[in-house]
């Protein structure tokens, strides 16, 4: 959040420009816009993101030609994406380049590049939270934070519980006068995270702002008012103090939950307070409860995948809540039983909904090493080897089919996957440590121990300490001391 901060700061200090006129723009840029607006209105999407495109390269202060361009995008876009036969994950990596060069531009201060290189981006792909917040700092360090509200205004339409773009637009909106959008927007962050003291004090903040937009600050402070005079709800107020606190009494709770159900039986249809509710339950350990309020957000809207992950969640949580209670109690036998029903459980809710999303590599990834974790190991390798398409999860996926290979005996395959895995991370971190150890423990079985020792050695020079790499690479080195 670092780099939301720094953005946030730079608005505050910066201030908000006039905005560009059409009349003031030079001739080719009105042209651009002109003929731009003109496709728009007969249906030449294309055409019309040319143009647009082109004019505010000429003008990039003209916030109007940002607007219809961003709408023409969003509109090619959906209908694009509908047809599309790639995935999201591989439409990320086709565009990483790009996106590492827009980020280079703007570190090294070359702001107005960096603004153009972002917008490229944003042009194939608008609603992408990435894309959105990137090209959102470079419109802020070219002066031009209007447009930046516009493109996260635009992302937040797709991607509603986005923490991080809501926590810059609100800023956004705050600095420009708008005090009761940014208000909803650290509304809408606190319920999504109530325990989180940054997005608390943001919301405070917003009141009090909004407050002295309505009231006046003046008038409060000849008063001799303090904060909590400014606000004009005191049980509101009462409430943020209370959220804010770091250890909650269960009466605290309890008012929070009750608050919580008064919005959802003022908004029967909200779905993000029933998520609230739910959170707020489970803090409680209050499990039940928190069950059922998620699995009415399903009900309401169902076939979404989160919320179904939320309920998963929220169950294995009960049944770790479970086992704790038997064995606290010495009811280890039954805490072994509760074990084995939630390793069951994890097992066919995956499964099923593997069924009913086969196209989420995530859960394709998941279900991939369950599979393996029981002893499938054919099946594993099928759902690993889609799963690969995933950038987020395609190492990790390749170590396992290493691992699956290996259980095979089928040694030289096993490699490969992992040697490929080894490619893909230029870092030495865990995830590499861990495949670089199962290539070299690989490498044994196939008695080739000068690549054994390459493997372990690597792992050595970076962390001596990691598992036993210690001992295997002095043993190497023993061995060849023998053979000289």
């Amino acid at each position: 959040m670092h780099g939301t901060n720094c953005l946030q700061k730079q608005l505050v200090e910066g201030g908000l420009m006039e905005e560009v006129t059409l009349e003031s723009l030079p001739k080719s840029a009105k042209d651009f816009f002109n003929r731009g607006f003109t496709a728009i209105e007969r249906g030449n999407i294309d055409y019309a993101i040319e143009m647009l495109s082109a004019c505010v390269a000429e003008a990039p202060r003209f916030v109007r030609a940002w607007k219809f361009l961003r709408a023409a995008e969003v509109k090619r876009f959906r209908k694009k994406k509908a047809a599309s036969s790639l995935s999201a994950g591989i439409e990320t990596v086709m565009k990483m380049p790009t996106y590492l060069s827009a980020s280079g531009l703007l570190k090294s201060g070359k702001s107005q590049a960096a603004l153009m290189k972002a917008a490229k981006l944003l042009r194939e792909d608008p609603e992408n939270t990435k894309y959105c917040v990137l090209f959102a700092q470079a419109a802020v360090a070219c002066e031009i934070p209007e447009v930046a509200i516009l493109t996260l205004e635009t992302c937040r339409e797709a991607n509603p519980d986005d923490i991080t773009v809501l926590s810059w637009l609100g800023a956004f909106y705050q600095k420009s006068g708008r005090m009761r959008s940014a208000r909803e927007c650290f509304e809408h962050l606190c319920e999504l995270n109530p325990n989180d003291p940054a997005a608390l004090k943001q919301l405070k903040d917003a009141m009090a702002l909004d407050s002295m937009s309505n009231d006046g600050w003046q008038r409060t402070v000849e008063q001799g008012g303090s904060f909590r005079d400014m606000l004009k709800d005191e049980e509101e107020a009462a409430m943020l103090e209370q959220q804010a606190k770091s250890t909650k009494s269960d009466a605290g709770s309890d008012t929070l939950i009750a608050d919580m159900m008064a919005k959802i039986a003022a908004e029967p249809k909200n779905i993000n307070y029933r998520r609230a509710l739910a959170k707020l339950y489970l803090q409680k350990q209050e499990f039940e409860a928190g069950i059922a309020a998620l699995q009415e957000a399903v009900e309401m809207n169902p076939g979404d995948p989160e919320l179904e992950r939320a309920v998963t969640s929220a169950q294995l949580q009960y049944f770790d809540s479970q086992i704790e209670v038997k064995r606290n109690a010495g009811d280890e036998d039954g805490a072994v039983a509760l074990e084995h029903e939630r390793l069951q459980f994890r097992f066919d809710d995956l499964q099923a909904k593997v069924e009913r999303y086969p196209n989420d590599l995530q859960l394709r990834f998941e279900w991939g090493v369950m599979l393996f974790e029981n002893d499938y190991i054919n099946e594993a390798i099928q759902q690993l080897q889609i799963a690969q398409r995933s950038a987020k999860n395609r190492v990790m996926s390749l170590y396992y089919l290493g691992v699956c290979f290996r259980s095979k005996n089928q040694f030289e395959i096993a490699c490969r996957q992992l040697e490929t895995a080894i490619k893909e991370l230029p870092i030495m971190d865990a995830n590499k440590k861990k495949v670089l150890y199962e290539l070299g423990e690989l490498a044994l079985l196939m008695n080739d121990k000068a690549k054994a020792s390459d493997a372990f050695m690597q792992i050595y020079q970076s962390d001596i300490s990691y598992r036993d790499v210690s001992a295997r690479v002095e043993s190497l080195y023993a061995d060849n001391a023998d053979k000289a």
